[in-house]
């Protein structure tokens, strides 16, 4: 890796959290994910403190298929019955845990695979969903109640990298999977993260979905906040509401790239000339 075309000073990232939600193609795409993986092992080398919290939708479709569990969706959100529970739970803090796990090892780090049930670290709590006409039950689909980042905190300061599983638990022990983006946005908060970097398979927020020119480079929370719903569509949204949870719990600067482009991560933070959507407050 070749660091000095990135002219900015690394020092400021030493000692400094920095949240990464990492999903989408970026990890489906066998050798996108090697690369996010090698950038964010070159991170921690640098002195910084990144912290995965991933999640795998292809990987819970794959697996509740080969289990012939059909899956009920309510305004895109999947209805969650405690049999496809177990199997959710299998493919994100089994499979995918342990790959992304194997594959920071691999690259030089030092990974130490979690879900939010360890140590009681997320407790969550029972999404109910609203719409016209009533509340729809979804089942075993959660929310943050609250974090204990004790965990995550004891990791890092034994040179770790902890790599966490979105499947947390209520106070009563029930399970739940938690969105990804979500979590991540409320993890980035509670360690107080200096950077919380949201990854998706286009560039950022764009002015025209049509024409990946019209990237956004910079937008403040309020602007964010008002473009839900018309700027900001679909699949952007959950990723834009994840770097707002973050903004209003503390953190300094939320991003959003595109994790399947080649060093994304390292251009966005350490170059003068970034790649992604920045918000700030």
């Amino acid at each position: 890796m070749n660091f000095q075309k990135y002219t900015k000073q690394t020092q400021p990232l030493k000692g400094q959290v920095i949240l990464i939600k990492f999903g989408g193609n970026a990890m489906i795409n066998e050798a996108a994910k090697r690369g996010v993986v090698k950038d964010i092992v070159s991170l921690k080398k640098m002195g910084a403190l990144p912290v995965i919290v991933h999640g795998g939708g292809p990987f819970i479709r794959q697996i509740l298929e080969l289990a012939e569990i059909d899956s009920e969706f309510v305004q895109g959100h999947r209805v969650t019955t405690e049999k496809a529970m177990q199997y959710i739970e299998m493919a994100l803090s089994g499979r995918v845990n342990g790959e992304i796990v194997a594959l920071v090892n691999k690259a030089g780090g030092l990974a130490v695979g979690l879900s939010g049930k360890d140590g009681f670290m997320v407790t969550a709590k029972k999404r109910i969903h609203k719409q016209e006409g009533g509340k729809i039950d979804l089942g075993f689909v959660g929310d943050v109640g609250t974090i204990r980042p004790d965990p995550v905190l004891s990791l890092l300061e034994k040179d770790y990298l902890p790599v966490i599983s979105p499947i947390s638990m209520d106070e009563n022990g029930n399970t739940y999977n938690i969105n990804a983006d979500m979590f991540a946005g409320h993890m980035a908060g509670a360690l107080q993260a200096k950077h919380y970097i949201a990854m998706t398979d286009v560039d950022g927020i764009l002015a025209d979905k049509e024409k990946p020119a019209s990237l956004i480079a910079r937008m403040k929370l309020s602007e964010a906040e008002n473009g839900i719903g018309n700027l900001i569509q679909g699949g952007m949204i959950p990723k834009v509401e994840s770097c707002l949870i973050a903004l209003r719990q503390g953190v300094k600067s939320t991003h959003i790239i595109n994790g399947t482009a080649s060093e994304a991560l390292l251009q966005e933070l350490l170059s003068t000339e970034r790649c992604g959507t920045l918000i700030t407050r």
